[in-house]
């Protein structure tokens, strides 16, 4: 996986309802003012520790991390958590995450089988410095409060491992019902191996089913693969409508910053304008068959105008859109 992934833009309200200002946030994190206003936005592994480093270093309340992973309303769940509460048992629950993780963040959930108990721990595969505390609470947290809330409060923790030095003891205590011992080598959350059987009174086979599936289709779509102009067509299908998107809306797509994929590109003897090009000339073909106005077509194909449109058409085809129309529907 690359380390360029979107995150939900929901991030900044749930933040703003913990009473934190975006505004300062982001000058903290030397993140751009416009971060939160973002159609879709992409971080590395560094940019979302530099947020949730912020957030503890802005928040007054040291259980910010805590409270925002163990928000179980079901309108806030994502997929890989709808699918987790839908799960079987605690342990069915934990594989799903750790499977799904992969599809939202370089980011994988270790299971270590130790006798007895069973450490559960977060690991971010592109980090090159330890993870911010208050994202470690809201990591812990979160698959927590997703164990709990499948088995009705019975699962219980052992022990939580933090790589932190003695802080907030009591507080941590009190929310995962456990001892803490600190300065330890990993993060992780520690439950009884058995525990792992405990049935989940939420399992949902027919729902679990469907998000399954989708999540297992985006599982598989995203391991084949796929030659890179492949991968740029596919982007431009989805957002050539209305506009051009340019080299850079690509690349942070894809995960790559801009000089990235024009090397890859390059390396296939192609030029991101011919993939453009191309993929424009494709679209035109299966929207005119389909008898689309001409003015819509132009639109969808990310053209200013109509006449930008008729002249790009007639120096593929060596015809106008309408009479290229006219010949494939006589030979149809």
């Amino acid at each position: 996986m690359t380390d360029r992934f979107r995150i939900g833009s929901e991030l900044g309200r749930r933040l703003k309802e913990q009473r934190i200002a975006l505004d300062p946030l982001l000058r903290q994190a030397g993140l751009s003012p416009s971060f939160f206003e973002q159609e879709k936005i992409t971080v590395s592994t560094a940019e979302l520790f530099a947020l949730w480093r912020a957030v503890g270093e802005i928040s007054v309340d040291p259980s910010i991390g805590i409270t925002m992973g163990s928000d179980m309303r079901v309108e806030r769940l994502q997929p890989t958590a709808i699918a987790a509460v839908c799960s079987r048992t605690f342990g069915d629950a934990v594989e799903r995450m750790g499977r799904y993780k992969q599809l939202v963040c370089p980011e994988h959930i270790h299971l270590h089988r130790e006798g007895a108990d069973t450490a559960v721990e977060f690991v971010f595969t592109e980090a090159t410095e330890n993870e911010p505390d208050v994202l470690v609470d809201n990591c812990l947290a979160w698959i927590f409060a997703i164990g709990r809330r499948g088995t009705e409060g019975r699962l219980s923790a052992v022990r939580l491992d933090l790589r932190r030095g003695m802080k907030h003891r009591d507080m941590l205590e009190k929310h995962f019902g456990c001892r803490v011992k600190f300065k330890a080598e990993r993060n992780a959350l520690i439950f009884r191996t058995v525990d792992l059987a405990l049935p989940f009174t939420t399992h949902n086979a027919e729902l679990l089913a469907l998000v399954g599936a989708q999540l297992d289709s985006e599982l598989a779509a995203k391991k084949l693969p796929v030659d890179i102009a492949t991968r740029v067509k596919q982007v431009l299908q989805r957002s050539l409508a209305g506009k051009r998107p340019s080299l850079k809306d690509v690349a942070g797509e894809l995960g790559l910053s801009p000089r990235s994929l024009q090397r890859k590109l390059a390396d296939e003897e192609i030029t991101f304008q011919y993939v453009v090009e191309g993929t424009r000339r494709e679209l035109a073909h299966h929207y005119l068959s389909q008898a689309m106005e001409l003015n819509e077509t132009a639109y969808l194909l990310g053209y200013e105008d109509a006449n930008s449109f008729f002249r790009a058409f007639n120096s593929w085809e060596g015809v106008t859109p309408g009479e290229w129309r006219m010949q494939h529907r006589a030979v149809a």
